[in-house]
């Protein structure tokens, strides 16, 4: 039997993590809309419902677009734990309040976003770092948590199987599609810098590729629209010949390893999150969800415009020896994950 997303819900809260340290705390989360920002306050929620806490945590949600955050994130709308905010990380943030951990999410994340609004990918990692990092210091947050991803690792250099949180591979700079990892670079830049200036706690999850229920229809990720076809029943169209090699994680695996770094990561430390069992080639998952879906694969060729945001990596793999040392295991592997996240 399959089990719902709420259910899912409940049984990652099971896992061994100090949930009593957020007991009475406010997590200010920004991109809280998007993907794995849902998945961390729907978490955060149902620790409250669940009653985990001695006291609940509270959740100051920020996004730009208050219709959407409704639609996404409706449930919580009028719960006392929950406040939302609409705005702009890119500008100074409105007065929020205390805040005893921040959680920045807030990033385009998908090709179309970076060819269609490539100034926006870089300002959102650097300006509006810099901008939730100063409420942080100047609120006397305990820790900064920034969401980073394994695109700063750039291309492989051959020399690794896997990229651990040292690794450093080539990136030319002088490209539209270089602004998301580059900018991403600069974020992890900043937060350091701030440690060392204000003594700013910080913590950096690096996440693999994410899918899940959570994924946004605006989603122009590969494996994106590999889904929204098999859930439509509809041909797969695969715009190379998928030989592509990645690590990927279900969207509710990689919130709870960013909820793991925040509450057991040690300050200043980086930590990869993507699930070892889910390495696999974009033709293997296409094939599979043909196979579940009763649908055929058609190759095709992106436009411009597509092909101006997409990876350039055709093997990005994630060492996870560092995270799995606090204790965190993703529940849920690929197969399983595509026909959970078709289902939805």
């Amino acid at each position: 039997m399959t089990l719902t997303y709420k259910q899912e819900l409940q049984l990652s809260l099971k896992q061994n993590l100090p949930w009593q340290h957020l007991s009475g705390k406010t997590i200010l989360l920004s991109g809280a809309t998007g993907m794995i920002g849902k998945c961390v306050v729907d978490l955060l929620m149902q620790c409250n419902e669940d009653m985990l806490l001695s006291h609940p945590v509270n959740v100051i949600a920020l996004s730009r677009n208050e219709e959407s955050a409704r639609q996404r994130l409706g449930e919580h709308w009028n719960k006392e734990a929950f406040q939302y905010i609409s705005c702009d990380v890119n500008q100074t943030l409105p007065e929020c309040g205390h805040v005893d951990y921040v959680i920045h999410a807030a990033s385009n994340t998908h090709p179309l976003q970076y060819s269609g609004d490539p100034i926006g990918t870089i300002t959102s990692n650097v300006i509006g770092t810099k901008n939730l990092l100063d409420y942080a210091v100047s609120h006397r947050t305990e820790r900064f948590c920034f969401l980073s991803s394994v695109e700063i690792y750039g291309e492989n250099r051959g020399d690794a199987d896997k990229f651990d949180e040292n690794y450093l591979g080539y990136i030319d700079c002088n490209t539209l599609r270089a602004g998301y990892p580059e900018s991403k670079r600069v974020g992890e830049a900043l937060c350091n810098a701030y440690a060392q200036v204000y003594q700013m706690d910080f913590v950096i999850p690096r996440l693999s590729r994410v899918y899940g229920p959570t994924m946004l229809q605006s989603d122009s990720k590969a494996i994106a629209q590999f889904i929204k076809k098999a859930a439509a029943g509809e041909d797969i169209i695969l715009k190379s010949a998928g030989t592509q090699l990645y690590s990927y994680t279900y969207a509710l695996d990689a919130a709870m390893g960013v909820l793991t770094v925040l509450l057991k990561g040690e300050n200043g430390e980086a930590y990869n999150i993507s699930d070892t069992e889910s390495e696999v080639t974009l033709r293997q998952i296409c094939e599979w969800l043909a196979e579940d879906n009763h649908v055929k694969i058609v190759f095709d060729i992106p436009d411009a415009k597509e092909q101006a945001g997409y990876s350039m990596a055709t093997k990005a793999l994630l060492d996870t020896e560092k995270i799995e040392a606090l204790g965190w295991s993703p529940q849920t592997h690929m197969r399983d994950g595509l026909r959970k996240t078709v289902q939805s």
